[in-house]
C-alpha cells in the first residue's frame, strides 16, 4: 500500500518540531548528545509516528542507545504536547522513538560487498 502525501507532509512536519525542540534543548540530561532526527514514519490512521535518530557521538554502544531511548520516552509527553500544539491537529500521534540503524547497515552491506571484489563500477577505466 503506498503512503500518502498527506502523511508524510505530517511526517516531516513532526520531524521539525522534534529537531527545534532537541536544538532549543530538553530537560532531560540524555538528550543533551548531539542528535539528529533522520525521519518520521505516521500510520495511515495518524495515530502512531515513528520518530527515527542518530547520535553523532564517538560512543554509540547499546547501553548508551537505550539511555538516548529512554531519555525519548520521558519527554515523550511534552514533545508530544508540542507536536498537538503547532499542527493542531485532531489526535496527535503517540510517538515512538527508534535508532536509526540505516548507516550502520550501509556500512554493513558496503563491508559484504568490498569482501566479494569490490563495487562494480569501482577502479574500471571507462575510457579505453
Amino acid at each position: 500500500m503506498s503512503r500518502g502525501h498527506r502523511q508524510d507532509r505530517i511526517g516531516e512536519e513532526i520531524r521539525h518540531i522534534v529537531s527545534d525542540l532537541l536544538r532549543k534543548g530538553l530537560k532531560d540530561p540524555r538528550l543533551d548528545a548531539m542528535i539528529s532526527v533522520t525521519g518520521v514514519d505516521v500510520t495511515s490512521d495518524y495515530r502512531y509516528a515513528t520518530v527515527y535518530f542518530t547520535v553523532l557521538s564517538t560512543r554509540s554502544d547499546d547501553e548508551f542507545m537505550k539511555e538516548i531511548t529512554e531519555g525519548f520516552a520521558s519527554s515523550q509527553g511534552f514533545i508530544r504536547r508540542e507536536i498537538g500544539r503547532q499542527l493542531k491537529l485532531r489526535h496527535t500521534p503517540e510517538l515512538i522513538f527508534r535508532p536509526d540503524c540505516s548507516e550502520e547497515y550501509g556500512r554493513h552491506i558496503e563491508e559484504i560487498i568490498d569482501s566479494l571484489g569490490g563495487h562494480p563500477g569501482r577502479g574500471i577505466n571507462r575510457n579505453r
